[in-house]
């Protein structure tokens, strides 16, 4: 089976659906964020390996702290895997912290900022209406 074969996709998708419900909803570990999400699943052609994408919301310590729960619950996330997904073999799971999410948010905070620097140097100068200056003299017509 190749790696990106429609057989394979089903796959991916299947184990992506039941981890992220299995990490949801059965793992009671409190190091696992409870914004913690499963982003992608590669399940190798074979069946034998899988890398979870997994983002966390929060910051690097809860993100460490996560990563942690996860790989110590690995036994009973693959256990329960293998009762609910109907696979000839039950994947070996490799947790990968996926910090494009994060990565978005900075982008996009700094397109925001570049943004508002260039809305402020092509703001029109304001308008002063010249008045010309007189040393007091009146003019012909009596005018200052």
């Amino acid at each position: 089976m190749r790696k990106n074969s429609i057989k394979n996709t089903r796959i991916n998708e299947e184990v992506l659906r039941r981890l992220s419900e299995i990490i949801r909803g059965s793992i009671k570990d409190p190091r696992i964020h409870p914004m913690t999400s499963i982003v992608s699943v590669e399940v190798a052609p074979d069946l034998k390996t899988c890398k979870a994408y997994v983002s966390v919301l929060g910051d690097e310590q809860a993100q460490k702290d996560t990563l942690e729960g996860l790989k110590s619950a690995e036994g009973y996330i693959r256990r329960s895997l293998a009762q609910s997904a109907n696979l000839r073999h039950t994947p070996q799971i490799r947790f990968i912290m996926d910090q494009s999410i994060a990565y978005g948010v900075t982008m996009s905070h700094m397109i925001d900022r570049i943004n508002r620097k260039t809305d402020e140097e092509n703001l029109p100068e304001p308008e002063v209406e010249y008045e010309p200056e007189h040393d007091g003299e009146e003019e012909e017509d009596g005018r200052p």
